[in-house]
């Protein structure tokens, strides 16, 4: 009986030490902490944090398994974005991702050695953001587009849509010195066209009647707003005081389908799920400075058909054709 207890004894400390020996064997699962520093709130930014989150999981970074994401928000307040991202550096965050000039130059002016990624960004180099495209050097890089070319371009848009236009209002932040920057391309167009270009700054969205009243005041025909973080995050109600004052509208993708009358430009959400990329090759030991900043390819022209039978104007059928979307 004793060497039948030992024998059993024995196959049970066996069959028990297996499995603590295979549990002892499993990988530690690292938990990856990135920064998200926002110049406006999260609900402002939905669509685009719903892309980030599913370019994340694509590349197998789930939030509460290996990944988590500190969100800072500065809720269109442009002058909290320099403590908020110190914040982050404060928690030693792997990287931290931002988009739109203000937030990339706290982020820099934050850190000179925690990663940055720009999920999406006017023109870089023009803000001194990075050294070039190819080569940004330091430690930002991500996605840019071709933002004072598009806003050129709905100038055009406007003069095809009504060809007797004489004044364009330029919507800006005075807080965004991207705004500035797209000034030139935009002089240069309207002068060619022999349009004026006017422009009407606000902070927030307390100041869009004031603006909108003024517009009426300086007899303009249109208004054209950038990709800028507090405007987009308001195109709704710039869509609805355009159509009050009856007045041509031009924006991004977002302000037609918000009520605009024309959007050019690219998918707002496709580099926020691009900065995925970015995220993982870093993750993953490569130097941001090593990786090129990408340019958006693809851009959408959208004629919102709705908004301009509410301002009683007929779209050219050369104009509609090249439309890849028309809201009916």
């Amino acid at each position: 009986m004793n060497r039948r207890r030992k024998l059993l004894v024995a196959l049970g400390a066996g069959a028990l030490a297996a499995p603590l020996a295979s549990f002892a064997q499993q990988p530690t699962v690292r938990m990856h902490r990135i920064g998200f520093l926002g110049s406006t709130s999260a609900a402002g930014l939905a669509s685009r944090l719903e892309a980030f989150r599913v370019g994340l999981r694509d590349l197998g970074y789930i939030e509460g398994k290996n990944l988590v994401i500190e969100f800072r928000w500065a809720e269109g307040k442009y002058d909290r974005l320099p403590e908020l991202a110190a914040e982050l550096v404060r928690l030693n965050v792997d990287l931290i991702v931002t988009a739109a000039t203000p937030g990339v130059r706290a982020a820099k002016q934050a850190t000179t050695t925690i990663p940055i990624v720009m999920a999406s960004v006017g023109d870089p180099v023009a803000s001194g953001l990075v050294a070039s495209l190819a080569r940004p050097g330091g430690n930002i890089t991500g996605s840019t587009f071709f933002q004072p070319e598009l806003m050129a371009k709905r100038i055009e848009l406007f003069k095809e849509a009504m060809p007797r236009i004489t004044q364009v209002a330029y919507l800006m932040n005075p807080d965004n010195t991207a705004a500035t920057l797209n000034l030139r391309a935009m002089e240069i167009t309207a002068k060619s066209l022999k349009v004026g270009l006017q422009l009407f700054p606000v902070r927030g969205p307390n100041d869009f009647d004031g603006a909108f009243a003024a517009m009426a005041k300086k007899r303009v025909n249109a208004v054209v707003i950038n990709e800028e973080p507090m405007l987009m995050a308001n195109v709704s109600a710039i869509a609805d005081l355009a159509i009050k004052r009856r007045l041509l509208s031009a924006g991004g993708k977002e302000f037609a389908e918000a009520g605009g009358l024309l959007g050019y430009g690219i998918d707002t959400s496709e580099p926020f799920r691009r900065a995925a990329y970015f995220i993982d090759r870093i993750l993953k030991g490569t130097k941001p400075g090593d990786l090129p900043v990408e340019r958006a390819t693809r851009f959408e022209l959208i004629i919102n058909l709705k908004t301009a039978k509410a301002l009683g104007i007929k779209i050219p059928q050369t104009l509609s054709q090249r439309a890849d979307k028309l809201i009916e």
